[in-house]
């Protein structure tokens, strides 16, 4: 009895001491996220946005439309959605979504994305990116990039949602709701890509599932 009371006792002990560390790690994920979008100093050869809100693709159009690269990808784009709504949603882009702006629809999730960039990175030649998404979605996405492309420069571009209160995220349930999801799905992807990095594997799982989920 004393043996089981021991043994429960250092459960207790770990699973308690797991949960603080997940807790701090949170508040560090929360606390560290860049809340305003950086502003490259140099050119890149090309730009991927990830969908997932229209600030991300008006900021991905206009660096292009400022010569900040050569082309932009749109990754994870609806499979209905037709190249002029978005030229129309985005004006500013005007002559160049006919000849600089390429749509990736297959992505359905950030791994995706990451392979999505892969590609056509690798078929444009390109070894440098600058990589617009949500402030929050960054640290995954950047997770999920490097472990796809370790030969491409990436340069990450932050766009601040709209009702997200990432200083103050506390005080505000929706946003720390958001973070929180966020992070469970960023240790999962900095995990696998330790591991699969550490193991010389690969997975694919998630990529271009029918089942996968928008960030």
């Amino acid at each position: 009895m004393a043996r089981l009371l021991n043994g429960l006792r250092k459960i207790l002990i770990g699973l308690t001491l797991g949960l603080c560390l997940f807790a701090i790690g949170f508040v560090i994920f929360a606390n560290t996220i860049e809340t305003t979008g950086t502003n490259p100093a140099r050119k890149a050869d090309g730009i991927v946005v990830l969908t997932g809100g229209t600030a991300r693709i008006e900021a991905g159009v206009e660096l292009l439309s400022r010569g900040r690269a050569k082309r932009l990808l749109i990754s994870g784009v609806h499979q209905t959605t037709t190249r002029e709504e978005l030229r129309r949603l985005f004006p500013q882009g005007g002559a160049l979504f006919r000849c600089c702006i390429d749509l990736g629809r297959r992505a359905l999730n950030t791994t995706g994305n990451a392979i999505e960039a892969q590609n056509w990175a690798k078929a444009q030649n390109f070894n440098s990116l600058i990589v617009v998404t949500s402030s929050y979605h960054m640290p995954r996405t950047m997770v999920e990039l490097r472990h796809t492309m370790p030969g491409i420069e990436l340069i990450p571009y932050t766009v601040e949602p709209n009702k997200v209160r990432l200083k103050t995220w506390w005080s505000d349930a929706d946003t720390a709701r958001l973070l929180f999801v966020e992070y469970v799905k960023y240790l999962p992807a900095l995990v696998r890509s330790r591991a699969e990095r550490l193991t010389g594997a690969r997975s694919d799982t998630a990529t271009f599932g029918a089942a996968a989920k928008r960030p």
